[in-house]
């Protein structure tokens, strides 16, 4: 894995720990399973696990690194490492009662980190834009389709934990880096 890759992957774990956090601490933690520490971690800091190698091939990166979960028995991590681009199910009544899955969570973090910067979800929707959208309308609708999903998933998981985005910024800047 390349540096900045590994640098990107951290800054989303961090991300994807205070989210988690502020669910395990927000008033409806008693209602709704919270998923396991131990797995959005590792689904955070594996999710570009394939990314390395498939920048030179342009394999889609996170089918190549749910096989290489898979391959070596990991199949939880696989689903989120296969999810962080882009969610196959998207669940707002379950969202709307505060409950999040791991993959979700990870999702929402990358989605909140420019290589290793935490920046707005417009911020990351126009590098996604420039760089992955090779001035193809059809994959800039695809995009952008993607990011007004994961803005529907934001409102919600925030008002959930009661922050708001900058707040959740300011948290994962401070958050240790996962050993």
């Amino acid at each position: 894995m390349l540096d900045n890759i590994r640098a990107h992957s951290i800054m989303v774990a961090r991300v994807a720990r205070v989210l988690l956090r502020g669910l395990a601490d927000s008033t409806i933690a008693e209602e709704i399973a919270i998923p396991p520490d131990d797995l959005v971690l590792a689904g955070a800091l594996l999710h570009d696990i394939a990314k390395t190698p498939c920048l030179a091939s342009h394999h889609d990166h996170a089918k190549q690194g749910r096989d290489i979960c898979l391959e070596r028995g990991y199949p939880e991590i696989a689903e989120i490492v296969r999810e962080h681009v882009l969610l196959r199910e998207f669940c707002t009544l379950r969202y709307a009662k505060g409950h999040f899955l791991a993959k979700e969570l990870v999702y929402y973090a990358d989605k909140r980190v420019r290589h290793d910067e935490i920046v707005s979800i417009e911020e990351r929707l126009e590098y996604i834009l420039e760089r992955y959208g090779h001035n193809d309308p059809g994959r800039f609708k695809l995009i952008r389709e993607n990011f007004r999903l994961c803005r529907t998933l934001e409102e919600h998981l925030l008002s959930a934990l009661g922050m708001t985005a900058d707040d959740t910024r300011l948290a994962a800047l401070k958050e240790p880096i996962p050993a």
